[in-house]
């Protein structure tokens, strides 16, 4: 069954935000970053308990190309994208979203 997704403001933000850097660096890698992103999140959805627990009940699933992993919560039929975080970021930062 795959949940549905929704995303913390603050998460798509960061989102948008890495998509238009990899887009300013090189036309077209924000799309595929895109794509990426959304790969994981939909494996994300479809097998939610698959992925290991981070911090409290926050999962992550990292991007297999690019360095950033995808940060979530399940809350009743749903996963909540918590961060979307480059690796090289502070992690205290997505573990105050819980």
């Amino acid at each position: 069954m795959t949940l549905k997704v929704v995303f913390r403001p603050v998460a798509r933000a960061e989102f948008d935000g890495a998509t238009l850097w990899y887009e300013d660096r090189q036309p077209g890698l924000g799309i595929q970053f895109v794509a990426e992103i959304d790969h994981a999140v939909d494996l994300a959805s479809k097998y939610p308990d698959r992925y290991p627990v981070k911090h409290k009940e926050i999962r992550c699933i990292s991007a297999r190309r690019f360095p950033y992993s995808i940060f979530y919560t399940v809350e009743s039929q749903q996963i909540v994208v918590l961060a979307v975080f480059h690796a090289r970021r502070d992690p205290t930062v997505w573990q105050t979203r819980a």
